[in-house]
């Protein structure tokens, strides 16, 4: 199956990689670990592109070494301009790592949508249909008061826009146990696999279905909880879901 939703690189694309037909001034600068050995023609560096996924997102997989090995958590993310946030406990490894390594902790932050099932008459043409965002960077723990608030707050709205200003925000003790880092939007790629099979011309005859199966994220109906309260009606911000 040919599929690469992750931005990957190998020593023959080492050297410095030409800027992509589509990467206008407002988009990033190609760099060796952001340039795919394959399918190059599906990758996009413009912010249009990558901010459109990340912010159709809300669930992230951080990537970095502990120990000598590699270490991906499932996460969840905020961005805020040229920044992500990523929170968890303070006692967490990666985040604790984030506050000790000098100059920070060096980390690669991927995000995938999958949009849909390619099904060709061929095994090897099987695909899938999906938008990827890369991010390679250095995550560092974020202390200032203010910018921990804005992040907080951009985390919540991130998995329901609109939330965070219709719930209590954290007290000072959920704030003690809460660590924040921050990675900045430097070194970036998205890559993006949309449209049919590609069989080859001598398959196109044989009698095997082929076509793509759309797969898209679906919401619910939302359940209250149990204690709450009546006459608490169910918010647009969660119905426009």
């Amino acid at each position: 199956m040919s599929v690469t939703p992750a931005t990957e690189t190998t020593p023959e694309t080492s050297t410095a990689p030409a800027a992509p037909a589509d990467a206008p001034a407002t988009g990033y600068a190609p760099t060796d670990r952001t340039v795919p050995s394959r399918y190059r023609d599906r990758a996009h560096y413009d912010h249009e592109t990558v901010h459109s996924i990340l912010d159709a997102a809300f669930l992230c997989h951080l990537g970095f070494i502990r120990d000598g090995a590699p270490v991906v958590l499932p996460t969840l993310f905020g961005r805020v301009g040229q920044t992500l946030y990523v929170h968890g406990s303070t006692g967490s490894r990666p985040l604790l790592a984030a506050d000790k390594a000098d100059p920070g902790l060096p980390v690669c932050l991927t995000v995938t949508h999958l949009d849909g099932l390619v099904l060709a008459r061929s095994a090897f043409h099987h695909s899938l249909n999906y938008r990827s965002v890369v991010v390679h960077g250095t995550a560092h723990q974020v202390t200032d008061p203010e910018e921990r608030r804005i992040a907080l707050d951009a985390l919540v709205d991130q998995v329901v826009p609109g939330r965070s200003a219709d719930s209590r925000p954290a007290n000072a003790k959920e704030l003690a146990a809460t660590a924040v880092i921050r990675l900045d939007l430097n070194e970036v790629s998205a890559k993006v696999r949309s449209g049919g099979p590609g069989d080859d011309a001598e398959d196109l005859d044989l009698p095997y279905w082929s076509g793509v199966v759309p797969v898209a994220p679906a919401y619910g109906t939302p359940v209250p909880a149990a204690d709450l309260a009546a006459g608490i009606p169910v918010p647009d911000y969660v119905t426009a879901l």
